[in-house]
């Protein structure tokens, strides 16, 4: 007989990092699995639409050595369930009423949403701080204390 655990093929993996903020409170599924939440930000800033979210067991989400980021792997051919909710209107106790979009994205396309965060263009404040807010603003009036000594 052969030995299965020789046979199998491993299979191809992707390690997904992101905030520790993203993570939500861990909750137990209708299967009594132990689930949490994660939130992907919006690539682009100026979109103010809410963030969408994914769901995955609680195991799988693992805490980086330094203890201030996450990460996780998915498989590299598989696909994930993305879901936003969105404010559709209001009840007649004025609470808002949302509606569950949602949609399926390759695991690799998963990966570049979470990690959109590394091709933002990278702004550094000494640069800023360099130039002058307003212009003409770069020099400084006496006061009036300084003028009468």
């Amino acid at each position: 007989m052969e030995n299965t655990a020789n046979n199998t093929q491993k299979r191809e993996e992707l390690t997904i990092k992101f905030g520790k903020g993203l993570v939500g409170k861990p909750f137990t599924a209708k299967t009594g699995k132990e689930c949490v939440s994660i939130k992907i930000p919006n690539p682009d800033p100026a979109d103010k639409t809410p963030w969408e979210s994914i769901v995955v067991g609680a195991n799988h989400v693992h805490e980086d050595k330094f203890g201030k980021g996450m990460w996780m792997k998915v498989p590299a051919d598989g696909q994930t369930k993305v879901s936003r909710s969105v404010i559709t209107g209001k009840d007649e106790n004025g609470k808002n009423i949302y509606e569950s979009t949602s949609r399926v994205v390759s695991n690799r396309d998963l990966k570049a949403l979470m990690e959109s965060y590394k091709t933002r263009e990278k702004t550094s404040v000494r640069d800023a701080l360099a130039q002058p807010a307003i212009p003409g603003s770069g020099e400084k009036k006496p006061h009036t204390a300084d003028l009468q000594r």
